[in-house]
């Protein structure tokens, strides 16, 4: 008995149905591999599944950009519109670009210019000549900038170094006025102490006893005469 026909049609069985993906995606491959051995073709096989994940193949001699631009070519239908290709080749032109001056760098640093023929040669030295001029003429801007700006850096030295100067003169007379203020202070506090004990000292003739003096007269008494 053969097998029989399955109607197609979406299996609801969610387990099924995966199991079922597994297995005819794995064949159609096999089958896009064994096409392009046998029969030298080029086949490009994109797969999205249900949850989104992507399986691809592509044979080994092309790449699926070139399939598809074949496939744009040949069916006349466009993949992508003319804002996208306009971009693209805006991208290619200026990848072109980069790459030429990329080369003509590697020129102006000596490298690479064995095989440059002889009006290339000379028009790179002009080239190098233009920029060792512009160079010179800059530098020479610059130099007399800096020798205007000479008299300019010379006044803010001279006031940088006056003030500096009138500073250390300033803090030098206060710690002078201090040194004086003090040796004044102690020389008064000196004074007021000794005049104290000078005071304690001295003897108090207020409480002291009165001496007692006998006057003698300067003339004999005539009383002891007689």
């Amino acid at each position: 008995m053969g097998r029989g026909k399955i109607e197609i049609k979406r299996i609801e069985n969610s387990s099924n149905r995966q199991v079922t993906y597994s297995k005819r995606r794995n064949g159609i491959m096999k089958k896009a591999k064994e096409i392009t051995v046998l029969c030298d073709a080029k086949v490009s096989l994109i797969i999205f599944a249900s949850s989104g994940k992507m399986h691809e193949y592509c044979s080994p001699s092309t790449k699926l950009i070139d399939i598809l631009d074949q496939y744009q070519k040949t069916s006349g239908k466009k993949l992508w519109d003319a804002k996208h290709e306009n971009l693209s080749n805006e991208i290619d032109r200026i990848k072109k670009e980069n790459d030429n001056m990329q080369i003509e760098l590697r020129h102006l640093k000596g490298e690479d210019i064995t095989s440059l023929p002889y009006k290339e040669l000379m028009a790179l030295e002009d080239a190098l000549e233009t920029g060792l001029t512009c160079i010179r003429a800059k530098q020479a801007i610059l130099y007399m900038s800096m020798l205007n700006d000479l008299p300019n850096l010379y006044t803010f030295g001279v006031l940088f170094f006056q003030t500096k100067f009138l500073e250390d003169d300033n803090k030098q007379l206060n710690f002078i006025m201090n040194q004086q203020q003090m040796s004044y202070d102690m020389r008064e506090q000196m004074d007021h102490h000794g005049y104290q004990r000078a005071a304690r000292a001295a003897p108090d003739y207020n409480s002291q006893m009165p001496f007692a003096f006998r006057v003698q007269p300067m003339q004999p008494n005539l009383q002891e005469r007689m």
